[in-house]
């Protein structure tokens, strides 16, 4: 074996090199985990589904403690109720006492050794109905949390059986199912309508709308065709496919999200690396506080033994810091799981809080806010011409050029259904425009230094430029030697959601947020107006980025940037958090940013930071509720008001209290 690391939280233990299967699950047993290989698990949860020891242990407790009561009640013998009561504490107690007998020879003092201690102390003074009581309670209350702490972890299994484990592939001419182990990249898949898809892979052949929620938490099915990327686990709907494989079972984007969720969950917040090391001053302090009152009263005072002695055993009850020690990681583990399921993909509690502080955030333009793509937004055509008989003339020169420009106008043609008749002569002029011979005229499609250098007034025409230019747009003048057929404007489309997000962080609680781009100041202003963000930083460079992101941060404390994943990677480094775009597919996008936006637009910004301030709110009323229901029941012990019964009550229902105060961050919906 060379290496070992294992995640308590997701229940999962990851072992490199050459192992002893057998040694582990001893080693395991030592403290008190359940070794089980990931290809067994399935088979093991259904077995412990039927027959659960723990379980069986707290109903045996639980009917042994109710027969030693009435026995007692009804005046039984000794002999018939006190070995009733052993039994109840040997059955409730086992599970925590097992664990103390590992922990103790490591001077581990934790929970178990602090119920353990109790008990026994309750037995050896003669307390057989509380020592049961607590014994009893305390594996009631073990149980309550392991199942809150499972219904946090089964978002995670959900995320595993998303996709299909068997795939119909074609070899040969013939379909096979095969299972996804066995499929390698360049297979190809047929996938029916109705079908879940088995792994990522690019549409060959068909039309179809493919579900992508499981990927990116948007429940709008998205129409695909040949060259689209599919991704494992969405859902084909009314088409048939036929896909070719790019990605290996182990590689596949929900593969990518599994992992990382898994490794979030492992990595402690702020708050939980605070609550982590407070317990482990608090618990030897406990113990220390607890036997002085049970032993100075009696020996420094002369005071009764019992009574003092029994305050102790209520102390170290009542003081043990369970709630505290579980009111985070429930609390990171429902939210980080949550926002996995909803498109967000978070890549650790520290992120997770990061961004529930947040007061401004930083945006890049191209492809965030906008969609990084050129589209045709205004036809406006001069000497009484149609629009389409403009882009008809537009059309038939720039069917040449691979501009992007070009391509906008070559895009809107299509969607018009006006086919292009290829001008003559063709030629691009270099941060002008270009030109050719369409209809036996030549064509002149630019910008206004394209006519300047020709010679042309462009009076006619420059005021609408003008004004175009003014809205961020991009104008290229159409002309030929009749004189100015129309102008056509450009801009790169704001995305439909941007807007909305924008106004919804605002009521989210952030302050500022500003748009940082390389475009000019014109495009910037209007774009900036367009979506209402605060502020804006036209013409930047990278390095202009970066600048820009830490005077925010000097101003703001904490600021996010959410960028493509790409050429944005040192303002998101830079960032308190990096936020990327479009996580689904996209390698880069998925690693260099603290969280990833899995559908490819804002929508799901603003329930990330929700979701983040709720998590942070939930942990700071767990923390508080905790160490308040501990002060007020330590205070009680001194006058002697807290029993150990009382006391396990008051420690087992904050841990439950707290457990589902978390837990109700999986409910928490966009």
């Amino acid at each position: 074996m060379t290496r070992a690391k294992l995640n308590a939280t997701v229940g999962r233990l990851t072992v490199e090199g050459a192992v002893d299967l057998q040694a582990i699950r001893r080693e395991g047993r030592a403290e008190d985990y359940t070794i089980t290989p990931v290809d067994e698990r399935r088979t093991e949860s259904e077995a412990s589904g039927r027959f659960n020891p723990e379980r069986i242990r707290v109903i045996l407790s639980g009917i042994s403690l109710l027969a030693a009561y009435i026995s007692e009640e009804l005046g039984a013998a000794t002999t018939l109720y006190l070995p009733l009561y052993t039994l109840a504490i040997i059955s409730g107690g086992w599970g925590n006492a097992r664990k103390a007998f590992f922990a103790l020879p490591r001077l581990n003092f934790n929970m178990s050794v602090l119920m353990t201690v109790a008990v026994l102390g309750a037995a050896a003074i003669g307390e057989w109905a509380e020592g049961a009581v607590v014994a009893f309670l305390y594996s009631v209350s073990e149980m309550l949390e392991a199942w809150t702490m499972q219904r946090a972890r089964r978002s995670i299994r959900e995320l595993m059986d998303i996709a299909p484990k068997v795939a119909r592939i074609r070899r040969a001419s013939t379909d096979a199912e095969v299972p996804v182990e066995d499929i390698v990249v360049g297979d190809v898949m047929v996938i029916r309508p109705g079908e879940k898809i088995a792994m990522d892979g690019r549409i060959s052949k068909g039309e179809s709308a493919i579900n992508e929620a499981a990927i990116t938490g948007e429940s709008v099915p998205t129409e695909k065709g040949p060259g689209a990327e599919v991704f494992a686990g969405t859902l084909n709907i009314n088409g048939a496919l036929e896909v070719e494989v790019t990605r290996r079972v182990q590689d596949t984007t929900i593969a990518k999200i599994i992992h990382m969720v898994e490794e979030a969950q492992a990595e402690r917040a702020p708050s939980q690396a605070f609550v982590d090391r407070f317990a482990a001053v608090y618990t030897p302090l406990v113990i220390a506080l607890a036997a002085a009152i049970a032993l100075l009263p009696p020996i420094a005072l002369g005071y009764e033994w019992g009574a003092w002695v029994y305050r102790g055993l209520a102390l170290l009850v009542v003081a043990c810091p369970c709630a505290l020690v579980v009111s985070t990681p429930v609390s990171i583990v429902s939210a980080i799981s949550n926002a996995a399921r909803n498109g967000v993909l978070v890549k650790g509690g520290v992120y997770l809080e990061a961004v529930g502080a947040l007061r401004s955030i930083a945006f890049d333009k191209t492809g965030t806010l906008t969609r990084g793509e050129p589209v045709v937004t205004d036809l406006l055509p001069l000497q009484a011409r149609s629009e389409t008989e403009l882009l008809q003339v537009a059309v038939n020169v720039e069917t040449h050029s691979e501009h992007p420009l070009a391509l906008a106008i070559v895009r809107m043609a299509e969607e018009r259904g006006i086919r292009p008749d290829p001008a003559d002569d063709f030629s691009a002029i270099t941060g002008r425009g270009a030109t050719g011979v369409s209809e036996g005229r030549s064509v002149y499609i630019g910008n206004l230094r394209l006519y300047e250098e020709q010679g042309v007034s462009i009076e006619p025409t420059r005021k609408q430029v003008h004004d175009l230019q003014q809205e961020g747009k991009t104008a290229m003048i159409v002309g030929s030697g009749d004189g100015f057929l129309g102008i056509i404007a450009v801009a790169d489309e704001v995305r439909k959601s941007s807007k909305d997000a924008i106004l919804e962080l605002k009521r989210a609680g952030i302050e500022r947020t500003v748009m940082l781009t390389g475009d000019n100041e014109q495009t910037a202003r209007a774009i900036a107006a367009k979506l209402g963000v605060d502020d804006y930083r036209a013409e930047l460079l990278p390095e202009d980025k970066v600048a820009a992101v830490k005077e925010l941060n000097h101003q703001y404390g904490e600021v996010a940037m959410v960028g493509d994943g790409i050429n944005d990677a040192p303002a998101l480094a830079t960032a308190t958090v990096g936020i990327a775009m479009g996580g689904a597919g996209t390698d880069t996008a998925l690693e260099t940013a603290d969280i990833a936006l899995m559908a490819d637009d804002l929508s799901k910004l603003p329930f990330a930071v929700r979701l983040s301030r709720s998590a942070l709110r939930v942990i700071k009323q767990n923390i508080g509720f905790s160490l308040v229901i501990k002060l007020v029941a330590v205070l009680a012990v001194f006058p002697g008001w807290l029993t150990l019964w009382l006391a396990i009550i008051a420690d087992m229902g904050a841990t439950i209290l707290v457990t589902l105060n978390g837990i109700r961050l999986l409910r928490l919906r966009p």
